[in-house]
């Protein structure tokens, strides 16, 4: 395969820290493999009864403002991650709606989308047009204060959905905190939104009961999606709910294969046991090994070493502009945008995935460290703890 390296219209020096791209399927081209990357997650760990977010932006690879002409921003862009999950992103999906919850505000989130569509070529998603809504928690535009590093998760959540589903509608919708009854405010004014479809949750903290917060996730024909989490073994709430479908992470790479793409599953994906909450009556058939709910259930690219493209001005930690992003925070917008595609959420629960695991890719490799039992931790046929059921294999599973 030819190798090239992206042009950023920066300084040579800069140069060395970016990565060389391959030319994949079609052309499409993105970020090589490399061993493990400076990166820095986007928000602080949460305190009891909050969330912290989940975007990891890769720190070993120069930010900047513009891109040159004719030059594509490093990391996976629309095209390539179409591509990997066979969707149907250019004729499905209008007239639905995919929610983002976020804490705290992002100044510039449509400006930066208006950055990102305009420079893959996506359809115009304003609010001027009708594409593109921004409320708070209680649904009018007091926004809370602004945080930059939930920015950068704003940019990454709405980038995400555009990528995966141009046509769609996005709502933000900003918590004025990271508490989970903010942030489950946040959920509901979504769900009572209408349009809405599906809402995406890319944010998480520890396990906790639905007996609790579960009110909030539980919006019967809308999908709800949550990341699983970036460090490994142990359950996250709102991944660990019942109500929700747990995201999980994998590292994408081309491949010979006839699918042009291969995946692994992610060291930092996140997996686990509730200690709380009911398992879904449809995945007793798996072998989770769970007593209660087993996270996660599905899942799709998370690693930072082979991340997407995002665009974020609001600066934070030194970095603005085109970033590259990991995180099961790019892959629980993405599946949010699957089910958007797929238009079926009306009549399905999270139980669907499992009853058509045919039409997911199932990941077989990988792992996200040592737990007491082997299928918590290490990809293999079947379900498993770091990528649920796999990733998308068109929309036939959601």
């Amino acid at each position: 395969m030819q190798l090239r390296a992206r042009w950023f219209g920066i300084g040579v020096a800069a140069l060395a820290a970016i990565p060389l791209t391959v030319l994949g399927p079609a052309g499409a081209s993105h970020a090589a493999v490399r061993p493990a990357q400076a990166t820095a997650h986007s928000c602080a760990t949460a305190k009891t009864g909050s969330a912290s977010c989940k975007a990891i932006v890769r720190t070993d690879l120069a930010s900047t403002l513009s891109v040159a002409p004719n030059a594509t921003p490093a990391g996976y862009g629309p095209t390539d991650l179409q591509s990997a999950y066979n969707l149907p992103s250019a004729t499905a999906g209008a007239g639905r709606t995919v929610a983002i919850i976020d804490a705290y505000d992002a100044p510039t989130a449509e400006a930066d989308l208006a950055v990102y569509r305009g420079q893959f070529g996506l359809p115009s998603c304003t609010t001027t047009n009708g594409c593109f809504k921004k409320i708070d928690q209680n649904g009018g535009t007091n926004y809370p204060r602004k945080d930059g590093g939930w920015a950068q998760e704003i940019s990454l959540d709405i980038d995400m959905v555009s990528a995966i589903c141009p046509n769609c509608h996005i709502l933000l919708v900003e918590a004025k905190s990271s508490s989970f009854a903010n942030l489950g405010a946040a959920v509901n004014r979504a769900a009572s939104t209408p349009g809405v479809v599906a809402i995406s949750n890319s944010y998480g903290g520890s396990d906790a009961s639905d007996a609790t917060y579960g009110s909030y996730y539980n919006h019967p024909g809308i999908a709800i999606t949550a990341s699983s989490g970036d460090s490994g073994y142990g359950a996250s709430y709102p991944a660990s709910s019942h109500y929700v479908t747990a995201v999980g992470g994998t590292t994408l790479n081309t491949a010979s294969a006839s699918r042009g793409w291969a995946e692994t599953a992610w060291s930092g994906a996140g997996s686990g046991c509730s200690t709380y909450n009911t398992a879904l009556t449809s995945a007793s058939t798996f072998g989770t090994g769970c007593a209660k709910r087993a996270e996660a259930d599905v899942s799709a690219v998370a690693n930072p070493s082979t991340g997407v493209a995002v665009y974020d001005s609001t600066a934070y930690q030194g970095y603005v502009g085109w970033m590259v992003f990991g995180g099961t925070s790019v892959s629980a917008p993405i599946i949010g945008a699957v089910y958007g595609l797929a238009g079926n959420t009306g009549s399905i629960d999270n139980n669907y995935p499992y009853t058509h695991a045919g039409s997911l890719w199932d990941v077989t490799s990988g792992s996200n460290g040592s737990c007491p039992t082997t299928q918590w931790c290490n990809a293999r046929t079947g379900w498993d703890g770091p990528t649920g059921l796999g990733t998308p294999n068109g929309t036939g599973a959601f």
